[in-house]
């Protein structure tokens, strides 16, 4: 005479491995606080783990070192494919959804980045062309927000989002490259340097 299955209770994993599966399908970086919630541990145990987790993947103490990387960006923790890697994985992605920003798009993101916060009309002056279709395509991509309106002029100023900083894999603005080395004569950039971070000209 057959019996029906018991259920048996699963047995719980490891702190790291639950961890390493939360940030595995995680769409946004998760702050150790959020982890920790989610894996029901203190704060203290799950940055160990996920130190642990960094260790790993970078191939310390003769493992494997994985193409993927654990990278602290935008607050929180969240896998991005290693900078050596970028190419390969560029190429695949390009394959796959061959959707992408146009140039016009592209430069208008750069001045934004460079010079923010700043209106449609600063950045029109800037590229010489009407942006209006541009920033509109922006803002429904999530890479650039509105940040505030101007009490005088009620002009709309723009600055870029978190989610700008996620996708180039930085953690601030302050991160930005340098522009000078492209510039034929490394001074004059978007016009005045008022207002770029951190004076990145």
């Amino acid at each position: 005479m057959t019996h029906p299955p018991v259920d048996v209770p699963p047995v719980a994993a490891p702190v790291d491995r639950q961890l390493e599966a939360i940030l595995m399908i995680a769409d946004q970086p998760q702050s150790l606080v959020a982890l920790a919630a989610a894996v029901g541990a203190p704060v203290p145990v799950v940055r160990q783990a996920v130190d642990r987790l960094v260790a790993d993947f970078d191939g310390v103490e003769g493992t494997v070192r994985r193409g993927f990387e654990l990278r602290e960006v935008g607050g929180g923790w969240r896998f991005y494919v290693r900078a050596e890697l970028d190419a390969v994985v560029e190429q695949f992605v390009e394959a796959e959804r061959p959707a992408r920003l146009s140039q016009a798009a592209l430069e208008t993101l750069a001045v934004v980045a460079y010079k923010q916060p700043i209106t449609r009309s600063q950045i029109a002056a800037i590229r010489a062309v009407n942006v209006d279709g541009v920033v509109r395509t922006l803002v429904a991509r999530g890479l650039i927000e509105e940040s505030f309106t101007d009490s005088e002029t009620g002009a709309i100023n723009y600055v870029t989002s978190e989610l700008l900083l996620q996708q180039l894999g930085i953690n601030s603005l302050d991160e930005l490259p340098l522009i000078s080395p492209l510039l034929e004569d490394g001074a004059d950039g978007f016009g005045q340097t008022e207002g770029i971070p951190d004076g990145r000209v």
